[in-house]
């Protein structure tokens, strides 16, 4: 077969790679489908951890139809034993001959151990076909995988001059509802959303998903609350939601405010601070990694955006830039970093650009 023919299906099995995203952590994405005399027969994708993976829905979708057929899999089937049987196991006992694989197993404890089984059993495994397409949709689990962290995407919502509120502690709405709608999707995509206890006060935000037929899941809220000043009555805490509310703080913050807030349900984690007595952001990251964390989008304000850049803990930018001008009172999108020269600027790659109603969203990864 050609390689444009397996790259044919590689694009279906992707198709259904991305039905699962944002709903699988600690698990990725993965789009599987089965197909025989060049039709496809079976179709399936891992639905979120625990349940069947991508080959096994594909299988059980494809009946009787799998002996001597072509399995298409965004992601190297798994060799191991975990929470579900092995996915090798499965694809054996369908009577397939031939695996594409699109992206291999980035985790360093089974990396290259399902081909590698699977061509000792005598099938045909071709691996690497779109495969940059493949890694684009499990780049949480790739960096989870590998460094223990969620994959961080940074939002902010600005004036053309940089400006994400009209003065310092207030409020008020800057861009388009497409926007809006956009980074409902955002967060429906993503594990968890955090924002600082600045942006907490003056917003009193829900952090929850809103979308239309109310298909989205909320994700898991997180404060930056160095001080636990967030208040008991604060809208996040009295949601219809099946997402909690983490705060963490420093050490040793007071009693009485940590059991009004684990009064309402707010799971407390005390964190370290660095020299400037701000809490240590990595390991913010570090514990929503080891609680299965994959995704994190970071919803400001000024001194978290700063804080995020500025550690270098930014995976990916979007920015949604509004059509007019703020002036001096506004706020600046980063409060507490400056450079000196475009040598110096911190700098997006890859970027892309696309119209949101009058807004431009701005894509692009340090």
């Amino acid at each position: 077969m050609s390689r444009d023919y397996d790259q044919k299906f590689m694009e279906e099995a992707l198709i259904e790679a991305r039905k699962g995203v944002g709903r699988t952590a600690p698990n990725p994405a993965v789009g599987a489908v089965i197909v025989k005399d060049g039709k496809i027969v079976g179709r399936g994708y891992h639905h979120r951890a625990g349940e069947p993976h991508a080959e096994v829905n594909a299988i059980a979708d494809a009946g009787g139809l799998t002996e001597g057929a072509t399995i298409y899999v965004t992601l190297e089937p798994c060799n191991h034993t975990g929470r579900t049987p092995p996915c090798t196991k499965a694809i054996l006992e369908a009577g397939l001959q031939k695996v594409v694989i699109g992206s291999p197993d980035p985790n360093p404890g089974v990396k290259g151990g399902g081909a590698k089984f699977l061509t000792g059993c005598g099938l045909q495994v071709i691996s690497g076909v779109l495969e940059d397409r493949c890694k684009e949709v499990i780049r949480p689990f790739l960096k989870h995988s590998l460094q223990g962290i969620p994959w961080v995407v940074m939002k902010a919502g600005m004036s053309l001059d940089g400006k994400i509120s009209y003065r310092p502690g207030q409020g008020g709405k800057i861009t388009s509802s497409q926007s809006s709608l956009h980074v409902h999707h955002l967060r429906d995509q993503l594990d968890a959303i955090l924002i600082g206890i600045g942006t907490a006060e003056i917003d009193d935000p829900s952090l929850n998903v809103r979308l239309e037929g109310g298909d989205g899941r909320d994700p898991l809220r997180v404060v930056i609350d160095p001080d636990l000043r967030l208040s008991p009555s604060a809208k996040m805490l009295h949601l219809d939601s099946t997402a909690q509310t983490w705060i963490f703080c420093k050490h040793n913050c007071s009693v009485e405010r940590h059991k009004a807030l684990t009064g309402q349900g707010a799971v407390i984690h005390e964190t370290a601070t660095n020299g400037d007595g701000r809490l240590n952001l990595l390991e913010v990251l570090q514990v929503l990694g080891r609680h299965g964390v994959t995704s994190l989008l970071v919803e400001g304000g000024a001194k978290i955006h700063a804080s995020m850049l500025g550690s270098g803990l930014v995976d990916e930018v979007n920015l949604f830039v509004a059509p007019f001008f703020i002036g001096d009172a506004g706020v600046p999108l980063l409060d507490g970093l400056s450079f000196a020269s475009r040598e110096q600027a911190f700098k997006l790659h890859k970027v892309e650009t696309m119209m949101m109603g009058d807004d431009i969203l701005i894509r692009g990864y340090p």
